[in-house]
This record gives C-alpha cells, sequence and structure tokens, in this order.
C-alpha cells in the first residue's frame, strides 16, 4: 500500500512552491495605479453583471427565509427528457430508485406513487452494506413524517415545489438536531444548532432530509478520511468518487437519493459529478447563501445541488437562492433560474483549447469533440476562444485557497495530529503564502473576472463548454490516474479544469458525456458570465434531452439490486 500521507504533502508543497513563485515573479503595478484591482471591485463587476442578467430576464425578490423560487410550476403534461409525463410516472412509480426529481414528481401529481411509498423503498438502501452504504453517515430523524405529510398534501393539492422529494445534506452542511462533522476527529460529535439556510429553503418546498452524505475532512482531505474511511466509487469500488462532496456523487450514482447538496471550493460539486456520472452545478458566487455552511475558503466556497439532469437542478437551485439576510455576498434579487431546452438553439458556445485539453485524456477530448457536435445538430454555433495566463491564474487560486485554509483552522493548531494525512498536509502549507502573497491574489481577481467576461463579449459568447476532469476516477491504493497511458497523482489532474471558476465566480455545470475505455463515466463542462446560471442549466438540459449519458447505471447501484433480487 503506498504511503498515501508522503504522496500527499510530496506532491501539495511543491505545487504551493510554485504557485507562489509565479505569483511573486508578476506583482501588480506600484501605486500610484488605475487599475481596477481592490477585492471590492469584484463585488462591483458582479453588481454590474447582475444588472445586465436581470434586464435580460425577469428577476425575483427573494424573502428571507424562503429562498427565491422562480421557476414556473412545472405544468403536469410536460415533457422530461424527451418523455411524456405518463411514461416518467410510471417507471417512477414502479423503480423510485431509477427516477429523477421531476419523474418523481410527475409519479406524485398523477398518483401513481406517494413520497411516503418512495420512501419506504429507498431507505433500505440507506442502511445497506454494499458499495454505496460508504456515501450515507447518518439517518436524519423525521423523515417518515414528513414523508407522511407530503403524501397528505398531494393528496389535497397542497403540494410545494419539491414536495416529498429525499435529498442528502453534505456533511459540512447543517442539519437541526443531527451531528454534522465536517467529516473531522476535530469536531466531536457536534450537533447542528439549526438548519443551514439551503436546508431550511428546501424544508419549506416540500422536500426531506433523509442523511447526511460523506465528505472529505473540512471538504479538503484525502480520500482516505480518519474518521469515517474512504468513498468507493459505485462504478468500480477501487476508485474513489472525487472530493469533496464524495457522499453526494456517490449516493446520487448508486440512485439511494434523487437530490443532494454539495459544495464546490475548487471543484468539488463538479468533481464527483464528473467521475460519478452525475450533474451538478456550482453556481454564480453570491446566489446561494452558505449560511450555516462550515467554511473551507471563504472567497471561493460556493453551495449548490447536486442531481441526476440539469432539469432537476434548475428546480433546486431556484429554491436555494436568493439572499437570506446574513450571508453577505448574497443579493435580494436573483435573475430567472430555469432550464429551457430550447434556448440552444442559437446559443454562442466557445470551445477553448491550450490549458482546458492539456493534461487531459484522449477519451475526455472525444466526449468533449462528440459533445460540440451534438450541440451543433441543436442548433448551436461553435466558437473558438481562449482566455490569457491560465497558468499563473492557476497559481493564484492555491494562493487564496492557503491563505483563508489557515485562517479558518489555525485554532485546530494544537490538535493537527487528528487531522487525516490530506487535511494535515495541506495545513501545514497554509502559513506558507505571506500577507502580501494573499493580498496580491484577491486585487488581482477582479482583473481576470473583468478580463474573462471581455473576452467572452468580444467572441459574442453565451457559454464556454470545456473538457471535464482530465480523467476517469483516481485508484484508491495509490490516489493516480491515467491519462492516455501516463500516471499523474490526482493534485495534478483533478482541479485543473474546475479550481478557475471557483476563483472568478462564474456559474459552472459538470454533466456526463460519455464513458472511457475502462467503463467509467467522464464529462463536460459548461461555463457562463456571473448571473448567467439559466444559460448553463438550459444548454445541459437540452443536451440531455437527445442524449442517455445520465442516465447511465454503474454496476454498484440500488437499481442493479432491485434488478438482481
Amino acid at each position: 500500500m503506498t504511503d498515501v500521507a508522503a504522496v500527499v504533502r510530496g506532491t501539495i508543497a511543491p505545487q504551493l512552491d510554485r504557485a507562489l513563485a509565479a505569483s511573486r515573479a508578476n506583482p501588480l503595478p506600484a501605486a500610484p495605479s488605475a487599475l481596477r484591482a481592490e477585492p471590492a471591485h469584484s463585488a462591483q463587476l458582479f453588481g454590474r453583471l447582475l444588472g445586465a442578467a436581470i434586464e435580460a430576464a425577469p428577476a425575483v425578490a427573494a424573502t428571507p427565509g424562503t429562498g427565491a423560487d422562480t421557476t414556473p410550476a412545472r405544468p403536469a403534461d410536460a415533457p422530461s427528457a424527451s418523455r411524456p409525463a405518463a411514461d416518467t410516472a410510471a417507471d417512477a412509480a414502479a423503480d423510485s430508485a431509477a427516477a429523477t426529481v421531476i419523474e418523481l414528481l410527475d409519479a406524485y401529481r398523477s398518483g401513481t406513487t406517494t413520497p411516503s411509498a418512495v420512501l419506504a423503498a429507498l431507505a433500505p438502501h440507506w442502511t445497506s452494506d454494499d458499495v454505496w452504504s460508504d456515501a450515507v453517515l447518518r439517518l436524519v430523524d423525521g423523515a417518515e413524517a414528513a414523508a407522511a405529510e407530503s403524501t397528505r398534501r398531494w393528496a389535497d393539492d397542497e403540494a410545494r415545489p419539491l414536495e416529498g422529494i429525499p435529498f442528502a445534506v453534505k456533511d459540512i452542511i447543517d442539519v437541526a438536531g443531527t451531528i454534522v462533522t465536517s467529516g473531522s476527529l476535530q469536531t466531536g460529535d457536534r450537533v447542528a444548532p439549526a438548519d443551514a439556510t439551503v436546508v431550511a429553503r428546501l424544508r419549506a418546498a416540500g422536500a426531506i432530509p433523509v442523511f447526511t452524505a460523506a465528505t472529505t475532512e473540512f471538504a479538503c482531505g484525502g480520500p482516505h478520511n480518519a474518521r469515517y474511511g474512504a468513498v468507493r466509487n459505485p462504478w468500480d469500488p477501487e476508485r474513489w468518487t472525487g472530493g469533496s462532496s464524495t457522499g453526494s456523487g456517490s449516493a446520487l450514482a448508486a440512485r439511494i437519493v434523487p437530490l443532494a447538496l454539495g459544495s464546490d471550493t475548487g471543484g468539488s460539486i463538479r468533481v464527483p459529478s464528473a467521475l460519478c456520472g452525475t450533474t451538478g452545478i456550482k453556481p454564480t458566487y453570491g446566489l446561494v447563501p452558505r449560511t450555516g455552511v462550515a467554511s473551507l475558503s471563504w472567497t471561493l466556497d460556493h453551495v449548490g445541488p447536486m442531481a441526476r439532469s440539469a432539469e432537476d437542478l434548475a428546480l433546486a437551485l431556484a429554491v436555494i437562492a436568493g439572499s437570506d439576510g446574513e450571508d453577505p455576498t448574497t443579493f435580494t434579487a436573483v435573475p430567472l433560474i430555469e432550464a429551457e431546452p430550447e434556448r440552444v438553439e442559437g446559443l454562442r458556445i466557445g470551445v477553448p483549447r491550450g490549458w482546458f485539453t492539456e493534461r487531459v485524456d484522449t477519451a475526455v477530448l472525444d466526449a468533449h469533440a462528440a459533445a460540440t457536435e451534438q450541440f451543433r445538430a441543436l442548433g448551436a454555433t461553435l466558437v473558438p476562444i481562449e482566455f490569457d495566463d491560465l497558468e499563473s491564474i492557476d497559481a493564484e487560486c492555491w494562493t487564496v485557497f492557503y491563505g483563508e485554509l489557515a485562517a479558518n483552522q489555525e485554532a485546530n493548531a494544537a490538535t493537527a495530529d487528528l487531522f487525516d494525512a490530506g487535511t494535515r498536509a495541506r495545513f501545514d502549507v497554509s502559513f506558507l503564502p505571506t500577507a502580501a502573497d494573499y493580498l496580491r491574489a484577491l486585487r488581482r481577481r477582479p482583473l481576470v473576472q473583468a478580463a474573462m467576461v471581455a473576452r467572452m463579449d468580444e467572441a459574442g459568447v453565451d457559454v464556454v463548454l470545456t473538457p471535464g476532469i482530465g480523467a476517469t476516477a483516481p485508484r484508491l491504493d495509490d490516489l493516480t490516474m491515467s491519462v492516455d497511458g501516463e500516471r499523474f497523482n490526482l493534485h495534478d489532474v483533478i482541479p485543473r479544469n474546475t479550481r478557475l471558476f471557483d476563483y472568478v465566480g462564474f456559474p459552472a455545470l459538470m454533466m456526463p458525456a460519455g464513458t472511457a475505455p475502462d467503463g467509467l463515466p467522464v464529462g463536460v463542462q459548461l461555463v457562463a458570465r456571473p448571473w448567467d446560471d439559466r444559460l448553463v442549466l438550459s444548454a445541459a438540459a437540452a443536451f440531455q434531452r437527445v442524449t442517455t449519458h445520465h442516465r447511465l447505471v454503474p454496476p454498484s447501484s440500488a437499481v442493479r439490486g432491485l434488478t438482481d433480487q
């Protein structure tokens, strides 16, 4: 067995050294300077772009505690993924484990099944000892009573937008009265005093939290969690799910829950989505409140939904978006959030090369190429686009991450031995950036954001389509990934195409786009300007209506388990 701690330390320290050297070699101009490089310029830019997005689509003011439910009610006869509602309702009634959120809502609406019946069908999988059991940490009390209430509401025509939908909650997101540990020995058996805003809003919309899902320690540790162990990938138990929303990705892939909450600081919603064959969105920074969510790196942290289709994501994101009066990064109004597949016709999609296609396996590149052709067939226009200086921007991502990690975890320095190998390695190097290093990275961010928006404007691009993660899921025994036969440590591959968009805060969606020769899923990523979340959702929904990648089921899943019985 490989010495995992040594591998992690040997990768992370040189990585940060290179990042700091690159940043220090390229200082910003000395004062006086006309650069719009104060951190507050990011908020100013996002405010301007929010205004533009609201002009392009209606806005809904968010009432604190209820979210901004900007998605119109879905008609009872609306098709889901090109299938009539009657068909999807019948399928959901026959096999709850295979059903998506929209399919379950169709089934509830038609009366072919009930939330109580779905809960009874799924619950045995949450205490199973199969591969997916790694995903489940603790059951949430009250699920049966909530399902009974949802069943009554459907019968009495009082259903709310997500009535009776079970969902999992990443173990850094508070669920009232439930032990929430951030996957760490440092936290003991901490009981959450109240629901995080996102959990409270999903509950208010009728959804039912059913279990807390595994995470890497504080959303940054290694695959081999010191408290709970590793989360095996349902596609191959010798592979990892990808971090840090490990349990959410595994549970969705295994079909033991149709919806989950995750967080994304360097790709932690999108990575398990790509490696497990599911769909997830990192929303625009400031769209979803982080109140009640453990902070890893507060200017990079995003909270968002994970599911099996873009249409499901749109329903959930509309519920959890908007200011709660607590998170200072959020705004009181948000643009319309929807998944409208028809928008793909005439959409201009930027296709970058360079950085995003380097250190990427041929299977991933092939899936990306096939996706671009599929979008062309759907009526989109493909436009070449490149962004400048991405290597140095990537270096700044590391600097921000480590500076804020040090600030968030310094109180645990005296008990650092309790960290797992991955967290300890990152904690040990997190104090290397100086104050000047950290502030340089923050000052550079608004310049990068403005430059990327300007490049998209110049090219007339609505969204950008990149390859997803550069290879299929890493091996758990040595933490490596294979790129065309060459093995890399997972840290050199996984965050390369995702972390940039946490730094700039743009909305980014990951969805499955095929399988590699090893039988494991690969993905593609859609990115848009801030507040254009509906464009990535709509483009993904259009893609998923004419493809079946998101419907593929891993060999270890509740669906296969039911089939085998």
